[in-house]
Formats: structure tokens, C-alpha cells, sequence
């Protein structure tokens, strides 16, 4: 079985495994690896360990100062590149919008990531770049959750935007998951920078689910010590349960007395 590090790369959380080929890695340590887009430098984020497939693109070396100094290098050209670009797109009016461009190690493709609401036909813009930057070019469309990625940005809770923090993919978001999470059905406050659901809605919805559970639905009713009571609310975070009695009195429980008392 081949031996396999996982390796991230500049601006993406997301983790990809490559065969280490026998280089003696370590977490953290910087390497050329071989990409389906050309050579690219990453970063040893998950240790080796032994892989039972044997699909695994490899890693080329260790990145030395030579290969440090070419992505800085890099760097520079592609904000060059960004801004020629734009120039490009504003002369023939383009109805796009450049996000990032991107230098494989070697220089053999330059990308440029754009987001737009309406089909492009670039191909002169694509002839241009290639004629100014003598390398392939490619311009690639992306949507709106990955534009925000890119972008970067904060949320409503004023923490870095999860997309761009931390979440590898992009999980599929229903209105169903605000509504159990008793969340004001309010786009304004349930949608993203980018206009989409929050992410934090998908991965947090399973601790909902497991929390909620283990207690009564809003609009229920259960037996209890003073008669027959409906639920009001169920505040999982405070740890409240509001109670309402066939003589209007409203009280107040917790879990624990909930299972305790009403089960």
C-alpha cells in the first residue's frame, strides 16, 4: 500500500492526499506536489499513513528556497495579472466580475477565477491574455457560495465566513433546517454574504436534531403534576421549557425536571 500525506493548499481548508513516494514528511512542512492543473506547492496538514488505493498523484520534492522564492514571485505576477484583466473586462464591457488569478509553480497555466449571472463568451478576452502573458490560459466560472469563499469576508456573527474558515464542502441547505432551529424565517437574517442560506445552518443542524429529540415539540401537550399543559416554547440553549396549563397559567421547567417529572 502506498504511503499518503494530506496536503492543503493557499485558500482552501479542503485537504487532498498525494503519495508521499518515500520523502520524509512531516506536519507543516512545505512541498511541490503534482496537481491535474501542474506543479503547485502545499502543505502538509495530515500525517503520513498507508492508503489501500493506488490512484494518488505524487509529491515531487520538498519545496527548497528556489521553489519558495518562484511562488512569491508568483504572487506578484498575479496581481498583474488580476489588473490587467480588469482593465480587459471594463474596455469590452464584459458583464463579469474577476475574483482571484491564479500561477501554477511552473507557469504553465494562469486561471482566472470570475463570477457572473450570465453565460460569457470570453473567447477574445482569452486570446488577449494569452497574447499579453505567453502561458495557457483558462477562465473559470464560479457560483456565488464559492465567490464569497474567495472573497472572503466576516458573517452576521462577526467571526471569519465559515466557507472560507474552515468548511471543505458545501452541504446541501433547506429552509426546513431554520425552521426546526426555531430561526425567524427572515432571508435578511438567514442568508450569507453571499445571498444564499448560511452555511452554519447544514452543520449545525444535526446537534439540533440530537438536542431537540430528547425533548417535547413546540404545540404538544403531556401530562403533568397540575393537569394537562401545551408547549409553548422550547429554548434548547437556555434550558428553558415554557408550559401552559388548561387554566392559563404559564410555568416554567428545565430538562431535567422535564424528565424527571412529565415522562
Amino acid at each position: 500500500m502506498p504511503q499518503v500525506a494530506g496536503i492543503k493548499f493557499e485558500n482552501n481548508p479542503k485537504i487532498y492526499h498525494f503519495e508521499t513516494r518515500g520523502l520524509d514528511l512531516h506536519l507543516g512542512d512545505k512541498c511541490v506536489v503534482e496537481t491535474s492543473i501542474g506543479l503547485e506547492i502545499g502543505i502538509v496538514a495530515k500525517g503520513v499513513f498507508l492508503a489501500p488505493e493506488d490512484n494518488f498523484k505524487p509529491v515531487i520534492r520538498k519545496a527548497q528556497k528556489i521553489d519558495l522564492d518562484q511562488a512569491e514571485a508568483n504572487r506578484e505576477r498575479e496581481k498583474v495579472a488580476f489588473q490587467k484583466a480588469q482593465e480587459l473586462v471594463a474596455h469590452y464591457q464584459i458583464p463579469m466580475k474577476i475574483l482571484r488569478v491564479h500561477y501554477t509553480l511552473d507557469r504553465g497555466k494562469l486561471t482566472f477565477y470570475f463570477g457572473s449571472e450570465e453565460r460569457i463568451d470570453f473567447r477574445q478576452l482569452v486570446k488577449e491574455l494569452a497574447a499579453i502573458f505567453h502561458t495557457r490560459i483558462e477562465l473559470r466560472q464560479v457560483g456565488v457560495r464559492d465567490e464569497a469563499r474567495m472573497v472572503g469576508g466576516c458573517g452576521m456573527c462577526g467571526k471569519e465566513l465559515c466557507c472560507n474558515a474552515f468548511l471543505t464542502n458545501f452541504d446541501p441547505i433547506s429552509i426546513k433546517m431554520a425552521k426546526e432551529q426555531n430561526l425567524v424565517l427572515n432571508s435578511a437574517k438567514i442568508s450569507g454574504v453571499c445571498g444564499r442560506l448560511m452555511c452554519c445552518l447544514a452543520f449545525e443542524y444535526p446537534l439540533y436534531r440530537r438536542l431537540t429529540h430528547k425533548l417535547p415539540k413546540k404545540g404538544s401537550k403531556i401530562i403533568t403534576p397540575w393537569g394537562l399543559a401545551k408547549i409553548l416554547e422550547v429554548d434548547i440553549f437556555k434550558d428553558r421549557i415554557f408550559l401552559e396549563l388548561d387554566d392559563g397559567k404559564k410555568i416554567r421547567i428545565n430538562e431535567e425536571e422535564y424528565h424527571r417529572y412529565f415522562l
